[in-house]
Formats: C-alpha cells, sequence, structure tokens
C-alpha cells in the first residue's frame, strides 16, 4: 500500500425517528459495542492476568454516551419530538 491513507465514507444511518424508534436503534448500538469491549476486556484479563485500559476507558465514555442519549431522547419524548439521526462510519485503511 503507499503511503497516502485511504478513507472511506459509509452511510450508517440516516433518517427521521420516533423517539421509540431513535431510543432502540441508539441503545442497540451502544449496548453492541459496550458487549464488544468487556469481552475483549475478559479475553485480556485471561490472557495478560490484567484489565485492558483500553477497554476499560471505551466502556466509561460509551455509558456517558448513552447517558447523554437518554437525556436528549427523553426531551424530544416530553416535547413529542420526532429525531432526525444521521451517522457516518469513516474507515482509514493505514499501513502497518
Amino acid at each position: 500500500m503507499s503511503n497516502n491513507l485511504e478513507k472511506t465514507n459509509h452511510l450508517l444511518i440516516d433518517g427521521e425517528f420516533s423517539t421509540e424508534e431513535a431510543q432502540t436503534i441508539l441503545m442497540t448500538l451502544i449496548g453492541n459495542k459496550v458487549r464488544f469491549h468487556q469481552q475483549e476486556n475478559l479475553s485480556h484479563e485471561e490472557r495478560f492476568g490484567a484489565s485492558s485500559e483500553r477497554s476499560r476507558v471505551r466502556i466509561e465514555q460509551l455509558l456517558r454516551t448513552r447517558a447523554d442519549l437518554t437525556a436528549v431522547i427523553n426531551e424530544a419524548k416530553a416535547s413529542g419530538e420526532r429525531l432526525a439521526i444521521n451517522c457516518t462510519i469513516e474507515i482509514t485503511r493505514l499501513s502497518q
């Protein structure tokens, strides 16, 4: 691969949702990411006898994000609003 880093973008979520739909979509995504890092942490503990600092920090970040999103969704629900959610995943290929 050349020294130029190749970036691609992929549209993951794009639409208007009820607060219930938004909650399901976003909490499922975050829940899956938390479980991924919990499994990574467990694997790290089994292999090295210590937890993974990277996974521990990431879990804390995700839990804060979940709380923030829950507050936004609850405010929208209380106001009778719908939510527009747009999420793009950017992938950068890195040379080793």
